[in-house]
């Protein structure tokens, strides 16, 4: 039985797969505690889970005027770099307290190992301070280079191999700016030395690779040649939560009404017109010619005013709504890409920023669904020629109904425990 601190931050895609992976740990006999952003309290207590509190500052920067704005130019490298800096000011401070708070839930939980999401930058510095194992654990491959495919947010371009493994570099950099922060953080709370590369550590000072779990099928993406031995692919962490969910009788007696579905929901990702785009989308179910779904989230959608072919929901468990549904619409967030192709429907993603990007294009490569449709260009015409693709093309269904079974037989929590209990065994 081991004692392991999981830290996490931003929005609930951020925390649930976390959630899914402790609650395996937990089944396997460990003690795992999630430190994460206060609001996401009773969501981690509610699967049993004991949690410790971070700041909520960065998530309310982010839905803040200023945060929303600046998020709808991060749609590539150079918007990612425009956000940076428009939310620098804010952020910085902000960031620096959540170091802090980590090392507390750290002194709280008193943990034999430290996994780490990389915006939880105080991660193996405590692992160092305690003299325990660390583990990065991320949904998304942005810190393992390799010539395989460029950095996301970086564009294809037919330079080969070595183009692509130097855009990884451009991580880094942007890590530079929190340099001087993690150092402080280090010397100050920790009273470790300072450190070169202290923002993106990729060794323990000792000369040890730092793990890295990637909670990401092979079966969307192939594991490059090129990864060093310490990355890994898991498989997805999915946290299923049909068992304790009771659906409401108007969403039962709509599904049962006609034929199943078109599901849209952009979660967090609304921007800064959400009626707008409510507007969009349902213009785009009738043109369609197809019923829909529209799941307001966190996001705000407007779903005041709907035709009775359109159902609002503010939400329902993924592994429960979409098995039910014909194809399913959304921001391309790893966890709702994941969860859509497991359940075998074909994806429309409609990215905001910078990783949607990457899950669309991968959901296109496979087959599994049309070309994106990037949020900045959504209009009711592209989006319902994109619908009528993805519920009409027989490659289309085929292709998303294997890769469901493929990701339906995978257990991606198993083998990432195999993993963290092979670190705890090699180095605990």
């Amino acid at each position: 039985m081991t004692r392991i601190l999981i830290a996490t931050v931003g929005s609930r895609g951020d925390v649930q797969p976390y959630v899914a992976l402790a609650r395996g740990l937990k089944a396997a006999g460990h003690e795992p505690v999630i430190a994460t952003c206060a609001r996401f309290h009773d969501f981690v207590t509610s699967h049993g889970i004991a949690f410790e509190p971070l700041s909520d500052e960065i998530l309310q920067l982010l839905d803040s005027d200023a945060g929303r704005s600046a998020m709808e130019e991060s749609s590539g490298l150079i918007g990612t770099v425009k956000t940076n800096l428009a939310l620098a000011r804010e952020a910085g401070p902000i960031n620096e307290r959540l170091l802090g708070d980590i090392w507390r839930a750290a002194q709280q939980a008193q943990p034999e190992l430290v996994m780490y999401h990389p915006k939880a930058l105080a991660g193996p510095h405590v692992a160092e301070a305690l003299g325990v194992p660390a583990i990065q654990a991320l949904p998304v491959p942005v810190v393992v280079p390799t010539g395989d495919f460029p950095v996301i947010g970086m564009p294809h371009l037919p330079f080969g191999r070595g183009y692509n493994r130097m855009t990884y570099s451009l991580v880094s950099l942007g890590y530079k700016q929190y340099e001087k922060m993690a150092n402080r953080f280090r010397v100050e709370q920790l009273g470790l030395s300072p450190l070169k590369g202290a923002a993106m550590m990729t060794r323990m000072p000792e000369g040890t690779p730092i793990e890295v779990l990637h909670a990401v099928s092979e079966h969307v993406m192939p594991r490059p040649a090129d990864w060093p031995e310490s990355a890994h692919l898991s498989g997805y962490w999915f946290l299923d939560e049909t068992a304790d969910w009771t659906p409401p009788s108007d969403l039962v007696d709509f599904l049962d009404a006609g034929d199943p579905p078109v599901y849209v929901g952009f979660g967090s990702m609304a921007g800064r017109d959400p009626r707008r785009i409510t507007r969009e989308v349902v213009s785009a179910l009738e043109q369609a010619g197809v019923r829909g779904i529209l799941a307001s989230g966190w996001g705000g959608l407007d779903t005041a005013e709907l035709p009775d072919t359109v159902h609002a929901i503010s939400e329902a468990p993924h592994d429960w709504i979409f098995p039910r549904v014909s194809a399913v619409v959304h921001h391309g967030g790893a966890g709702t890409t994941a969860a859509g192709l497991r359940a075998g429907r074909p994806t429309v993603v409609c990215p905001f920023i910078v990783d949607q990007f990457f899950w669309g294009a991968r959901v296109a490569d496979l087959g599994a669904g049309p070309t994106p449709v990037p949020q900045k260009k959504l209009t009711a015409e592209r989006l319902a020629a994109a619908i009528v693709e993805a519920t009409t093309s027989t490659s289309i269904r085929s292709t998303a109904a294997r890769v469901g079974e493929a990701l339906t037989a995978e257990d991606g929590v198993g083998a990432a425990i195999a993993q963290i209990e092979r670190v705890i065994a090699e180095r605990g």
